[in-house]
């Protein structure tokens, strides 16, 4: 298959559009990651996705609409709640799971009887869907279990050759998927943190509680291992290493800082000189996709403060991880 690189101007999301027309996938940009997106409406179309994505069909997919109308199409009903949530937030980083209506293809939702669907909030992404004139099924448009993209060159570094189009519309500005938050429970749950705050959200929902770890989900990015490098990715822990670790020379490994200060590493990546969750979410995956590529025996990640932002890039790097790193002068010992 030969993918085509489409500008994300009229003429390339004209294009785009007839692509998923034609049952077709595309890659486009979001606020929060690429999405690879197909016919939400057609399993046909969804399969080519998931395909692609080498992805297991027991995970989920988020349904994308580019007016909050659209979720009648694709819910039973839009309790009050639902409805103050998007008026709230969409467009942007928030998917909501609610019952599904019988249109929606099982695949979409893995067999389950519910549906993730949400807003995002970027002209490129709301303009394709409009112009397709119909919902877009739509996971991260990556390998999957592997580093999610924030740059077009990121999505064809993984899928040239296995989609039909590519929209390259430069880096996204947030950085971080959706949080999705289920609503078909008594007590709204956050089945995976994200670009939008849980601090936010329980302005709204002040009884919002997260998921439990284990079990199956309606939504996508649960599993234990998911984000993973193909370089192994470790946690700082302070403190002297403890025995039985494994040596690794500390400028053979790459550092993902919060802010600066870490020298004597082969790599560092800075996510926020100043300390900033947000601009350290805009950098996130960008940052180790950059670490990843540097040909380096392992990566450093340094603990985010769990607030905000935080919370979601500690999920992501705490699924991506193999083990933890105590750093020394000259060695970072490797713990499992």
């Amino acid at each position: 298959m030969e993918t085509r690189v489409l500008a994300p101007g009229d003429e390339g999301i004209a294009a785009a559009a007839e692509a998923i027309r034609r049952k077709g996938t595309v890659a486009f940009p979001t606020e929060t990651v690429y999405g690879l997106g197909a016919d939400a409406l057609s399993a046909r179309a969804v399969a080519r996705v998931f395909a692609a994505k080498e992805r297991p069909r027991f995970d989920p997919v988020i349904v994308h609409v580019a007016e909050p109308s659209a979720v009648e199409l694709l819910w039973t009903e839009v309790p009050p709640l639902a409805q103050e949530l998007i008026d709230r937030f969409w467009p942007g980083p928030l998917t909501l799971v609610l019952p599904r209506r019988r249109r929606v293809p099982p695949i979409v939702t893995a067999g389950l009887p519910t549906v993730g669907v949400r807003m995002p909030a970027h002209p490129v992404a709301l303009e394709l869907i409009r112009e397709a004139g119909r919902p877009i099924a739509a996971p991260s448009a990556n390998r999957f279990g592997r580093l999610s993209p924030t740059h077009h060159e990121d999505v064809l570094d993984q899928l040239n050759g296995r989609v039909d189009v590519v929209i390259a519309g430069g880096p996204t500005p947030v950085g971080i998927e959706s949080t999705v938050v289920s609503l078909v429970e008594d007590v709204p749950v956050v089945l995976r943190p994200g670009g939008t705050p849980l601090e936010a959200l329980r302005e709204c929902v002040p009884n919002l509680r997260m998921a439990p770890p284990s079990g199956p989900s309606a939504s996508p990015g649960t599993l234990a291992r998911h984000y993973v490098p193909a370089t192994p990715l470790l946690l700082l822990e302070r403190g002297p290493a403890p025995a039985g670790g494994e040596p690794v020379e500390r400028r053979a490994c790459g550092f993902l800082a919060y802010q600066e200060g870490w020298t004597g590493f082969g790599r560092v990546e800075v996510l926020s000189p100043s300390g900033d969750l947000v601009e350290a979410g805009a950098r996130f995956f960008a940052a180790l996709h950059r670490l990843d590529r540097a040909g380096l025996s392992a990566i450093v990640a340094e603990p985010l403060p769990e607030e905000g932002l935080g919370v979601a890039m500690m999920d992501r790097l705490r699924r991506a991880a193999t083990g933890k790193a105590y750093v020394g002068e000259e060695l970072v010992w490797r713990v499992r």
